[in-house]
């Protein structure tokens, strides 16, 4: 038997350690993971009751055309029900849109370092990979504008960034958009939109209406904090997203996800106090960063990616076997970094009192 030869030099994807194998491993009663981006605040009371209410029709396939909860997140970004493609996390979005747009006789251009399923997905598929390197942890715009060439189909621009926390702002996102060709695809991923408070950050949605060749991701894993129930979306043109949509699995949405979802939109007020705390966090590292001289990005995202001038496996390391869990730098493009999740205040406190540590030895 043979796969295809494109698989031969990928990895699946590895997450970190799980926090009862560090425990053992550690002999730690108490571990905190601030690794994968997840909401510190857990999600919305309102919903836990609506996955309680649910759980009597597990026996039921979800609605695979997630009508209700497409009615409802229509109304809440201003667009359309038929503008809207659901999946599985916003992750199974990119990955239905490299698997109906591109091909071995295709390019797809992307920022370096970025969200690697970008990448990831687009090999599978047997595309050319053209990554244009970060310009001070900012999108070259201008260099990727230049890499794009007839062959081109997506070009995927993640904003704000991961892993540096970067934004894109209008005034530069605008003539970037009216310089694509009509014939290339612009994913603007939007995965942490809800935390961004920067005043110059674009409204992307309104764009939709200039454009036709803007797709916009956005998911219920980060401020919503559902990222256990995997459920994301993707807003664009409704005769593009017709042509995608035979690439998306059948019932590839739980009932569990829908309806949370649609009570976690109903709770902005949720939102915005996890807005409001997270910018409090970010202030907590960047007063040590500053105290401390270490360079870092100011983040429009839940998480914070701080240059240590060692190498990260060494910070992810000193972290680990004192009970908390990070992201090493050297994974993410940036070896000398270590990218962490803003925290509750108190776990915030005590990992920073942990990496005063590290740089007084």
């Amino acid at each position: 038997m043979k796969v295809k030869e494109q698989l031969k030099g990928l990895s699946p994807y590895k997450p970190g350690k799980p926090i009862e194998e560090v425990q053992k491993e550690f002999n730690l009663s108490k571990v905190v993971k601030l690794a994968s981006n997840e909401n510190p605040y857990g999600y919305s009371p309102a919903a836990k009751q609506a996955i309680q209410d649910e759980l009597e029709h597990l026996t039921l396939y979800p609605d695979g055309y997630s009508g209700v909860v497409r009615e409802k997140v229509a109304k809440h970004v201003g667009v359309d029900k038929d503008q809207l493609i659901f999946g599985n996390g916003s992750d199974e979005i990119i990955q239905i849109i490299c698997r109906a747009m591109l091909s071995a006789d295709t390019n797809t251009v992307m920022a370096a370092p970025t969200f690697p399923q970008y990448k990831h997905n687009a090999v599978i598929e047997g595309a050319e990979i053209r990554e244009v390197p970060l310009v001070d942890g900012q999108h070259d715009l201008d260099a990727m504008l230049e890499a794009i060439d007839e062959q081109t189909r997506v070009v995927w621009v993640c904003t704000p960034n991961n892993p540096t926390g970067t934004y894109i702002p209008e005034a530069k996102l605008l003539p970037f958009l009216e310089n694509v060709p009509s014939h290339v695809l612009v994913v603007l991923d939007e995965a942490y939109y809800e935390y961004v408070t920067a005043d110059d950050f674009p409204e992307s949605v309104p764009l939709l209406n200039k454009y036709d060749n803007l797709i916009i991701l956005r998911t219920f894993s980060k401020a919503y904090g559902l990222a256990a129930l995997r459920i994301g979306y993707g807003i664009g043109h409704t005769e593009l997203l017709q042509q995608i949509e035979p690439a998306r699995e059948p019932f590839n949405t739980s009932r569990l996800a829908q309806v949370a979802a649609i009570a976690a939109l109903d709770d902005q007020a949720f939102i915005e106090k996890c807005r409001d705390l997270n910018q409090e966090g970010l202030q907590q590292y960047y007063d040590f960063c500053e105290k401390y001289n270490l360079e870092y990005y100011r983040s429009e995202t839940n998480f914070i990616l701080i240059d240590f001038k060692r190498q990260g496996d060494e910070v992810f390391q000193f972290l680990l076997e004192r009970g908390f869990i990070v992201r090493s730098g050297n994974a993410l493009g940036f070896p000398t970094s270590v990218r962490i999740t803003v925290g509750s205040k108190e776990e915030n406190a005590e990992i920073i009192d942990l990496l005063k540590e590290f740089v007084a030895q």
